[in-house]
């Protein structure tokens, strides 16, 4: 299993790491270079959609496909939440006729449903935890 954690490097600012070593910066709005955490959830929806959609999208249209997956959604500041993320797969369909280019699609769709786990947690909702260690 990957460990992960995130170290404060600044005020506002932290890096995420991974024990197989990725690095990502993570900071407020207000800080240039770095991605807020809303912005990383919104990021691993899109990748998860992007993943999960990657083995039908190249057995029909070759490895060397393109795909862009765009995400957006505003937060709730009232709540702090963010009550809808609506995302757009952005893929050339124009080889296929359109009956082939329809039942792709609903593949796809099935495929994300299934095995796109940040998607499913973000639907289901998740328990989470939090436990405080000091010296």
């Amino acid at each position: 299993m990957t460990d992960l954690w995130v170290q404060r490097t600044g005020t506002r600012r932290y890096t995420g790491q991974s024990s197989r070593g990725a690095e990502v910066l993570i900071g407020s709005e207000d800080v240039d270079g770095v991605f807020t955490p809303g912005e990383l959830m919104k990021i691993a929806l899109a990748a998860c959609t992007g993943m999960s959609s990657d083995r039908p999208l190249s057995r029909r249209l070759g490895d060397d496909y393109d795909a862009t997956i765009r995400v957006s959604g505003d937060a709730d500041r009232e709540n702090e939440v963010y009550p809808r993320l609506d995302e757009i797969l952005e893929v050339d369909l124009s080889e296929l006729d359109a009956d082939a280019a329809a039942r792709l699609l609903v593949v796809v769709e099935r495929a994300v449903d299934k095995v796109c786990t940040v998607g499913r947690t973000l639907k289901a909702g998740t328990e989470v935890t939090l436990a405080i260690e000091t010296e």
